[in-house]
């Protein structure tokens, strides 16, 4: 006999989130799928800072200062935390609409355009938005089922609507939007520092060797050793080099962005500068009050509730005997108060149907017309 034991298995919500998107950690860390370039970036700032502490900083701290690695490790330790709490967070995702909400959403949408006639293009899906005295048009997303709020967009490689949208990164392998943008321009701005502070120090450190060999002379092992030292750091140069024209320039755009209060799928769009000549409701007028709002405001928490708990229910099959007396037969089962039916519910059990015992009356056989009632073997024992 198989008994049908219901048990809970506890799902996560980050498994049954939609969008193309990668979780580790049980959803603490969010990421894009596409991570090659991402990991690309790690490699070059790893391999070129470690080649940069491992010679040149060891030599520079003795000829020159030992500030200089001091300096140098902070620059490090802080383009790492802002580059992986850039990457590893959410960047702002919206939730999708429940069927409930979605279906809600198509009825006002049909009451409100009517019916098209066939062959007919159905009128733009748009609500009208005031913000600063000044109308914003909200989108609907075919995809997600909602109306996007101000600013957001629907990233096309990681499929999600994204609030405050400025643009997908793959050197950081993950989208930029309102909840991750103050990390991602801290980022390229202490990586900018790093990459010209490193990139100084090389051709310092290469000016100081070849001044030492014009100096000493030296010959032998030691001419060849501090030869390889400066093929690697001329690599380093050239890392450096090409890094600076795209970082810096980065920078130096969002750094325009930041002052204005604008996003770059704003500029790209041309909301605010384009034919139109719409003012930006966002902007306050002022460059300081428009780089506290970005960089220092408060930062929202998540939507998506990612660790939260989604409980479902699977049966096992368990096998189990019963121990029955020889030449009885298998009672029926029926169900009591408070008690499941065999097989649906571990709470179940067996009430098998009531027996007649010695002490208790039998119940009169219903007497039917031309039949005699038969005595009861009961009452012949009492006339006897």
């Amino acid at each position: 006999m198989s008994v049908m034991v219901a048990r809970k298995k506890v799902v996560r919500k980050w498994e049954k989130l939609p969008g193309r998107n990668t979780f580790c950690c049980d959803g603490r860390i969010m990421m894009a799928r596409q991570k090659g370039i991402f990991y690309l970036t790690l490699f070059l700032i790893l391999g070129t800072c470690t080649l940069f502490f491992a010679f040149e900083c060891r030599y520079l701290a003795v000829q020159l200062s030992p500030v200089i690695p001091v300096f140098a490790a902070v620059l490090f330790l802080f383009a790492m935390a802002t580059l992986l709490r850039t990457s590893f967070s959410d960047p702002g995702v919206i939730p999708r609409a429940l069927p409930d909400e979605a279906a809600f959403i198509e009825m006002e949408i049909e009451a409100t355009n009517g019916t098209v006639p066939q062959g007919q293009r159905p009128p733009p899906r748009i609500k009208n938005f005031q913000i600063n005295n000044q109308i914003v048009k909200l989108k609907y997303c075919y995809t997600c089922k909602i109306f996007r709020p101000p600013r957001a967009s629907h990233c096309s490689i990681c499929d999600n609507c994204v609030e405050r949208f400025d643009h997908h990164c793959p050197w950081v392998g993950n989208c930029v939007g309102k909840r991750n943008y103050r990390y991602f321009y801290l980022f390229i701005l202490s990586l900018s520092l790093l990459t010209i502070y490193i990139f100084t120090f090389n051709i310092v450190y290469v000016a100081l060797r070849e001044e030492e060999k014009l100096v000493t002379g030296r010959l032998g092992l030691l001419s060849g050793c501090s030869q390889s030292l400066t093929v690697l750091t001329v690599l380093e140069v050239l890392i450096c080099f090409f890094t600076l024209w795209s970082v810096v320039g980065l920078t130096g755009f969002h750094t325009f962005l930041v002052a204005l209060n604008q996003t770059t799928n704003e500029d790209i769009k041309g909301s605010w500068t384009g034919k139109n000549r719409v003012q930006n409701p966002y902007s306050h007028g002022n460059i300081v009050k428009n780089c506290c709002e970005v960089l220092c405001g408060p930062l929202p928490p998540s939507v998506l509730d990612r660790r939260g708990i989604l409980q479902q229910e699977e049966s096992t099959a368990q096998d189990g005997s019963c121990p029955r007396g020889p030449g009885t037969q298998e009672p029926p089962a029926t169900q009591g108060p408070g008690q499941a039916q065999e097989g649906h519910s571990v709470l179940s059990s067996q009430v098998p149907a009531p027996s007649m015992s010695d002490t208790e009356m039998p119940e009169e056989k219903q007497q039917t017309p031309g039949e005699l009632p038969v005595p009861s073997l009961d009452a012949g024992r009492a006339e006897h």
